[in-house]
């Protein structure tokens, strides 16, 4: 039974526009199957809606030979619009894995110009695609890209058919001052997310030392893939790199100290970080400044999109409770968190030269700002930090949210 991804509802509103539907993400977090449920929703609303893969390799070899050669498997759409018809005879089709074509962005720019009128594509492309310089320059204005991620806690909940569990979390974060009868329960379950991540296969999986196995898994065909497409010479170095790199989430990204460390130079460590970043596996955080130059050349922070991936790079997959790095997991979940909330380009960190720093700076149009301090424990926090912040920039709303509930801080379940 098909699960409804928090992103459904976008995508599908979406669709209704003349722009083609693209949607990214890492691989195995769920694109094929958020497509074909898309693809059935509309067919059994009355839509002509055909769907087909690039995995297949009859119709591969077609595509690559011409972008026309695409309806041997689908009916042509007529070029133009028809006044008479009212556009009862757009087509919309269904592409998954769209980047193993020869040329992508010129097969759905070819598309667009010729049939756009009476065709909608809608196509999943995970890392090859997304790196190809040609995708963004060639399709501009022609697309709209949907980031199709790892499950979010919420939607892990619902994956394990805890509907009451996932009720009681909305609960707590819709009441500022809900008190749930199974806290307990759902912070047993935030443990075990903190650890596996969001991968869907790895979350249906009751057994820990399958998770282990099905994270190694893809960490492997991760470093194959991913790796071999961005045209990564030295696989071992990267995967140093990557370990290095889950070891500091939460901290400075310090070019110079990686490439010394791993034995390059620093474009290489800006092409890991790009193939990284390119792959849906991490988010760079830029520090705040009111000096827009300086956001731009000073170091950023790291963060990893799904904490399993984090963990099995650094192959530390026990509990939680026994874990030496609480702290970074927090702060990486309440980043990933935050995402949902805010623009990521709206969530930045403050950090002073005498190392003064406050985890979360959040800007808006509106000018509602916010600061907020991640803490393990609610006592932990840095009054000087707090201090000096808060006398710089008053009019930011401050917060300090902690794993654990006191009623001083907010619970991070409450984000």
């Amino acid at each position: 039974m098909y699960i409804r991804r928090s992103i459904h509802n976008s995508i599908k509103d979406h669709l209704k526009r003349k722009e083609y539907t693209i949607i990214t993400g890492p691989r195995q977090c769920g694109k094929t199957t958020l497509l074909q449920a898309l693809a059935q929703e509309l067919q059994q609303e009355g839509m002509k809606v055909y769907y087909i893969t690039f995995e297949d390799r009859d119709i591969l070899s077609a595509i690559n030979n011409h972008p026309e050669e695409v309806f041997a498997f689908v009916p042509r759409p007529e070029k133009k619009i028809s006044i008479q018809t009212n556009n009862i005879n757009r087509i919309i089709l269904f592409i998954d894995e769209v980047q193993y074509a020869d040329d992508p962005s010129n097969f759905l720019k070819y598309l667009f110009d010729v049939y756009s009128d009476n065709l909608k594509i809608v196509a999943t492309g995970s890392s090859a695609f997304y790196i190809d310089n040609k995708f963004s320059d060639s399709l501009s204005g022609r697309k709209r890209i949907f980031e199709l991620k790892t499950l979010s806690f919420e939607e892990s909940l619902l994956f394990k058919g805890l509907n009451n569990l996932y009720k009681e979390l909305l609960e707590i974060r819709r009441q500022k001052h809900y008190t749930s009868s199974v806290q307990r329960e759902l912070m047993s379950m935030l443990d075990e997310y903190l650890v596996f991540g969001g991968y869907p296969e790895v979350v249906l999986e009751s057994k820990k030392e399958e998770k282990n196995l099905l994270l190694k898994e893809l960490r492997d065909s991760f470093l194959k893939k991913d790796i071999n497409e961005a045209g990564i010479s030295a696989p071992d170095k990267f995967y140093k790199f990557l370990t290095l790199l889950a070891g500091q989430s939460g901290s400075l990204v310090n070019r110079n100290e990686l490439a010394n460390t791993i034995g390059v130079d620093n474009k290489t460590i800006d092409k890991y970080l790009q193939t990284l970043l390119r792959c849906f596996h991490i988010e760079l955080v830029r520090p705040f400044y009111s000096n827009l130059r300086k956001e731009l050349t000073k170091m950023p922070k790291v963060y990893f999109k799904d904490p399993g991936m984090r963990n099995i790079a650094l192959n530390r997959l026990y509990d939680f409770r026994d874990r030496e790095d609480q702290g970074m997991l927090i702060e990486n979940y309440v980043f990933n968190r935050l995402q949902t909330l805010y623009d990521k380009e709206n969530i930045k960190f403050w950090r002073t030269t005498d190392n003064k720093e406050i985890d979360f700076i959040i800007t808006s149009s509106d000018k509602n700002n916010y600061a907020y301090e991640v803490k393990l424990r609610c006592n932990n926090i840095k009054l000087t930090s707090v201090t000096k912040f808060k006398e710089s920039y008053p009019s930011y709303s401050f917060e300090v949210i902690s794993y654990e509930r006191k009623d001083t801080c907010k619970w991070i379940l409450k984000l």
